[in-house]
């Protein structure tokens, strides 16, 4: 990827973390949001504007191009090949999402029931899965990036959807900490996309949440999942008599 197109993918990344929207930049830079498009789309930036954003996201350039030659490096989706090794070792599923939450080599075997050897196994084949990279004394560095997810309808999620909702939603969620959510209304196409977007933010604060939890002791952390979850949606017996679909 040209070192300008990288710039500007960044950039992107930059301001969806922050959730800054299109209308957001125009604002800044003072042009018409038809106008920033334009800018992304064909990367057209100058200096100034680039700049100008960047005291705005609180940053500079410098710091911009370092995440921007750091990201080029990582990865943040696998291939389906990549997704479909990993999904068929619960094992090795089980140790790739470890990883992500930043534990360390002696706290899998701390907490969960597998031998030393069986983890340098899975280590071994995640490292040659491009998953991680694995270093000496067993030590690990991920490769993917802080953005990183798993492929929508990919075999993962797929996976989770098959077995895990089931188990995951077998909860009461009486807990104090747990909670589940539902509600249903009327909205429109831009509204549906407005809200997603707020679903977008919340997923990166509980992830910038984790990430600013990663100093403290595995003692003091539990696991915990989110779901976020929108969409179309009838209960079956609604659908039957439903004259729409």
């Amino acid at each position: 990827m040209p070192q300008s197109q990288l710039l500007i993918s960044t950039l992107k990344r930059e301001l969806k973390a922050e959730g800054k929207t299109y209308a957001d930049v125009a604002e800044c830079l003072e042009i018409s949001e038809a106008s920033v498009k334009r800018l992304f789309t064909k990367g057209q930036f100058t200096l100034e504007r680039l700049d100008t954003l960047c005291e705005w996201l609180g940053t500079d350039l410098t710091s911009l191009a370092r995440r921007a030659e750091a990201s080029q490096s990582q990865l943040t989706q696998l291939t389906v090949d990549q997704e479909k090794e990993i999904a068929s070792d619960e094992l090795v599923l089980l140790v790739a999402v470890c990883l992500l939450n930043h534990y360390q080599f002696d706290d899998i075997l701390a907490q969960f029931a597998v031998r030393e050897h069986q983890l340098i196994q899975v280590l071994a084949k995640l490292d040659r899965l491009k998953f991680i990279t694995l270093l000496p004394e067993n030590r690990v560095k991920l490769r993917v990036s802080r953005d990183f997810s798993w492929l929508p309808g990919g075999p993962i999620q797929t996976l989770f959807l098959e077995k895990i909702a089931a188990e995951f939603f077998q909860s009461p969620f009486t807990q104090k900490t747990e909670q589940l959510l539902v509600s249903n209304g009327l909205l429109s196409q831009d509204a549906n996309r407005q809200f997603q977007e707020k679903m977008q933010r919340l997923l990166q604060e509980f992830n910038q949440l984790a990430q600013d939890q990663q100093a403290l002791p595995m003692d003091d952390k539990r696991g915990f999942t989110l779901v976020v979850a929108m969409r179309h949606w009838k209960y079956s017996l609604f659908e039957q008599i439903s004259r729409d679909g």
